[in-house]
């Protein structure tokens, strides 16, 4: 309701960036640029959960990015659906990119609680991730939305929490709905949301994909047998519009290590 209020009201008064504020401009040159990024990139929190699969952000988050995904998660400007959906198909391709071609993208949103799609209105990551696969349908990749995800138990607010207090908050939360396996053997599963912040959504829906989807099981360093097995396990990927900017730093400090089931040796 909101959202569609917003699209009248925008007819009649003055409009602003959602970014910035400037004026005229639902989304400005300077932060539609923001948005787009430099090109998506490995993103590693610290700590990094275990379970967490290969995730990639299409940019830091902070700023105008920061402003973008508040105002379109909670003040409901749909309209900037169509960007963020850009970012994220940006970092799906980053991160499907040289792993082999297994016919359609199933990207998979981290399902919102019920009660914050009843307050907010609309989901925003299902939103946003139909506007990602339909960026890549143009671009010639099959991709469409398969939202198997739900939550199984109630999970507490989030905000304020650390690390450790989201992993044990999110522990056991989600599961894939009854048909969800059928639907997810018909592609290539990349696990979508719109930000990265400890990595625990997204460990968590990993795990939930995992119990019914054998490219997403987790497996431990020991378990590799051959290149067959580390293929397998690179299966298991992520994107996401926006990370912390810490978490490009620390993958660029990692890179020429051994990247195994949420960690290096």
């Amino acid at each position: 309701m909101r959202g569609w209020w917003r699209e009248i009201s925008g007819l009649v008064l003055p409009v602003a960036c959602e970014g910035c504020g400037a004026p005229r401009a639902g989304l400005c040159g300077r932060c539609a640029r923001a948005l787009a990024g430099t090109g998506a990139d490995r993103v590693r929190p610290s700590p990094e959960p275990p379970g967490l699969p290969a995730v990639h952000a299409a940019v830091p988050y902070g700023g105008a990015v920061r402003e973008l995904l508040i105002a379109h998660k909670e003040r409901g400007a749909l309209e900037l659906a169509g960007p963020l959906g850009g970012a994220l198909a940006g970092a799906v391709a980053a991160a499907v990119r040289g792993r082999g071609d297994d016919g359609a993208l199933l990207l998979v949103p981290v399902p919102s609680a019920r009660r914050s799609v009843r307050a907010r209105g609309h989901d925003p990551t299902r939103r946003v991730a139909r506007a990602a696969a339909a960026r890549l349908r143009g671009a010639g990749r099959p991709a469409r939305v398969v939202p198997v995800l739900r939550q199984r138990r109630y999970v507490a607010d989030q905000a304020g929490l650390g690390a450790r207090g989201r992993r044990a908050n999110l522990a056991g939360a989600l599961e894939v709905v009854p048909g969800g396996a059928r639907l997810l053997a018909a592609g290539r599963v990349v696990l979508v949301d719109d930000l990265m912040t400890t990595g625990a959504s997204l460990a968590e829906a990993a795990r939930a994909l995992g119990d019914v989807h054998p490219p997403f099981t987790r497996r431990t360093p020991e378990s590799f047998r051959g290149d067959f097995a580390q293929h397998e396990f690179e299966q298991r990927v992520a994107a996401v519009i926006a990370s912390s900017p810490a978490s490009f730093e620390i993958n660029r400090n990692s890179r020429g290590t051994c990247i195994v089931a949420g960690g290096e040796r």
